[in-house]
């Protein structure tokens, strides 16, 4: 029994829904279009404004892909509809991003600046005004590729426990340590 898998998935109005011979489900929305190609064991049927998808049956590993399929279908689904959006923020003397002709540029306290280009899907925009440290903001409609794409803007320069500078995500609390005590004479 998939409790995640059994569920159906709400279908909103400005939706779209199709599935080709070959399984391949696409979706679209207002933000966008985005396709997943599903394994031949899991079947997917529009019913009365839901999506319910099914196995075909009890092995575990058509158990497992039950969930995930459902998952990632809700997940395109809410992209399309909606998007993703992950921000991440910059901290330390001197930390600067900037984007210019589509590529961010960022000093993050190397000898030199770094230079990021965002993959196809996902948009990159840089805001300081108003805010003590520059955020970065990423948003696109494909939930793995937002997440992979900020994942790799953070290591970078990840935030370092000392004194807490580096690239964290919005909201991140980074745990500190205490630094060297004076040796008493």
């Amino acid at each position: 029994m998939s409790r995640i898998g059994n569920q159906p998935i709400e279908l909103k109005d400005d939706v779209e829904f199709s599935i080709d011979a070959d399984n391949v489900i696409t979706v679209k929305g207002s933000e966008g279009n985005d396709t997943l190609k599903v394994d031949d064991s899991i079947s997917v049927e529009e019913k009365d404004g839901e999506l319910i998808v099914s196995r075909s049956s009890e092995e575990q590993s058509q158990r497992a892909l039950h969930g995930l399929y459902r998952t990632l279908i809700s997940n395109m689904i809410e992209g399309v509809t909606e998007g993703y959006k992950k921000e991440l923020e910059l901290r330390g003397v001197g930390y600067r991003a900037s984007i210019s002709n589509g590529v961010l540029e960022m000093t993050l306290g190397f000898s030199h600046p770094i230079y990021f280009v965002a993959p196809d899907g996902v948009d990159i925009e840089v805001e300081t005004k108003g805010r003590k440290n520059p955020t970065i903001i990423i948003s696109g409609i494909n939930k793995e590729l937002v997440g992979q794409v900020s994942a790799k803007i953070r290591s970078l320069r990840p935030p370092e426990p000392y004194k807490g500078k580096g690239i964290r995500y919005v909201g991140e609390w980074v745990r500190r340590k205490a630094g060297k005590s004076a040796a008493k004479a």
